[in-house]
């Protein structure tokens, strides 16, 4: 039997389907995950039911943990509790200090204040700890310094986020760093470096990427920055944090949602489409009107492309 080409395949094709054309097979994309959108609240209460019912009135499934501490076992429970019945995910502890600092001593209390963060994490059942690598600048505890692009600073976070996990031993949830534009990691590539180094299924990637946008072809082709970095990281993301970035004078400064350049559809999309849950927090604002307007916006984003919220 002669081999049927191409062109008479569809020919014959189109005649067994009466001239229709159908394609020759179709994917169903899968519906997005709803949004898991979250924020600092204001409400004056140390009642866990009252701060669940605020972020759930707030629109928001997703939340930063209350202020408890570790060994109050009864609070804690009460906050698990509390937040479960409303459908909010705590979505992350804080751990802000600087794993880096050149003094041994202070190095030190910040090693063992950021391992308590985590412990903290996985009991109050949230899905990350996050902290930054640190810097060796000597007068700012985040601030750039070149020494944050060497292979010594490297291998002193790896050294440091193995620490730290194998102190925990986390179930639940995972360590993470906050991506930077003036030290590692600085974009999904060093991020990815580092998931390969330390070497821990309880090491998880967080996502900010105003905080990356440090070029110009970063900050003008900001959607091909977003979607490859979720290419390269989806698997291992836990969090988001969701602001926005502008170009000023010779650098770039964040602002909020809506009042920079970054693409919230392809972020908003990207998000909901990983095959797990990921929070989406708003943060670095200073009163309860910004919050308000930052999260009307996503908000209105999130509508535009057909995701619901959680």
């Amino acid at each position: 039997m002669k081999s049927l080409t191409r062109r008479r395949f569809l020919q014959s094709s189109a005649v067994l389907t009466g001239g229709l054309a159908f394609p020759a097979f179709a994917v169903a994309r899968p519906a997005p995950n709803p949004l898991r959108l979250g924020g600092p609240i204001f409400l004056k209460s140390d009642d866990p039911d009252e701060l669940a019912r605020e972020h759930r009135r707030l629109q928001y499934s997703a939340a930063y943990v209350p202020k408890v501490g570790l060994n109050d076992v009864v609070r804690i429970k009460a906050i698990r509790k509390a937040f479960a019945a409303q459908n909010v995910l705590i979505a992350e502890v804080g751990a802000w200090v600087n794993m880096l600092d050149a003094d041994a001593g202070k190095r030190r209390k910040n090693l063992d204040y950021v391992t308590e963060r985590l412990a903290l994490a996985d009991a109050i059942g949230a899905l990350s700890c996050v902290t930054i690598a640190g810097s060796y600048n000597p007068n700012q505890w985040d601030g750039p310094d070149a020494r944050n692009l060497s292979k010594d600073y490297f291998d002193a976070t790896v050294e440091n986020c193995r620490k730290v996990i194998d102190a925990v031993k986390p179930k639940k949830a995972k360590f993470a760093l906050e991506m930077m534009g003036w030290s590692l990691p600085d974009g999904p590539e060093s991020y990815l470096k580092f998931i390969k180094a330390i070497d821990r299924p309880a090491f998880g990637a967080h996502i900010d990427i105003a905080n990356i946008i440090n070029t110009p072809q970063r900050f003008y082709n900001n959607a091909a920055l977003i979607n490859e970095t979720f290419r390269l990281l989806g698997r291992w993301i836990v969090g988001v944090h969701a602001k926005d970035v502008y170009g000023k004078d010779v650098h770039f400064a964040e602002t909020m949602p809506g009042h920079g350049s970054l693409d919230y559809r392809a972020y908003l999309q990207n998000v909901t489409s990983l095959p797990q849950e990921v929070p989406f927090l708003l943060e670095h604002l200073r009163t309860a009107e910004e919050y308000d307007e930052a999260r009307q916006y996503v908000i209105s984003q999130a509508t535009k492309a057909q995701i619901s919220l959680a």
